[in-house]
C-alpha cells in the first residue's frame, strides 16, 4: 500500500461495499470520493454511484488483515473474519488451535506488525 490513506477515507471505502447500488452515497463517501477515484481505489459509474475497483478491494482486505492481526495480538478471543483468518493462516501469521479453534499469532505475525508499525512511524 504506497497510498497512506486516513480513517476517514477506509470508512468511505467500507461504506462503498455495503452500498445498494443506485443509492445515493453518504457524506463521508462524497467528502471522500475525489480523492479515491484520483487514486484508482474507486470508479464513478454512469448513474453516480461509485463501486470498488480491484486495487480498493485490495486495500480494504489489507487493511482488514493488519487490523485483525492487531485484534488477535491484544486478544486471543477475537474471532476474525473467515477471508481474513484463511489467509493470515497460510501466510504463516496465525495459527489455530485444532482443539479449541481460537487464533493465536505466531513470531511471523509478531514480525510483521512490528514491521507495519516500524514502516508508519517513519512516514509519519
Amino acid at each position: 500500500m504506497a497510498q497512506q490513506l486516513s480513517i476517514d477515507e477506509y470508512d468511505a471505502l467500507e461504506q462503498i461495499t455495503k452500498l445498494p447500488r443506485g443509492a445515493r452515497p453518504s457524506a463521508c463517501i462524497a467528502r471522500n470520493s475525489k480523492h479515491l477515484v484520483g487514486i484508482k481505489l474507486i470508479a464513478h459509474r454512469r448513474d453516480g454511484s461509485f463501486e470498488l475497483t480491484e486495487l480498493g478491494r485490495q486495500t480494504l482486505f489489507i487493511k482488514q488483515c493488519i487490523d485483525g492481526l492487531r485484534a488477535i495480538a491484544a486478544d486471543p478471543n477475537f474471532e476474525l473474519s473467515k477471508p481474513v483468518a484463511t489467509f493470515l493462516g497460510k501466510k504463516g501469521h496465525v495459527s489455530t488451535d485444532e482443539e479449541s479453534g481460537k487464533n493465536s499469532i505466531t513470531a511471523r505475525g509478531l514480525e510483521c506488525l512490528a514491521d507495519i508499525d516500524l514502516t508508519s512511524a517513519k512516514k509519519k
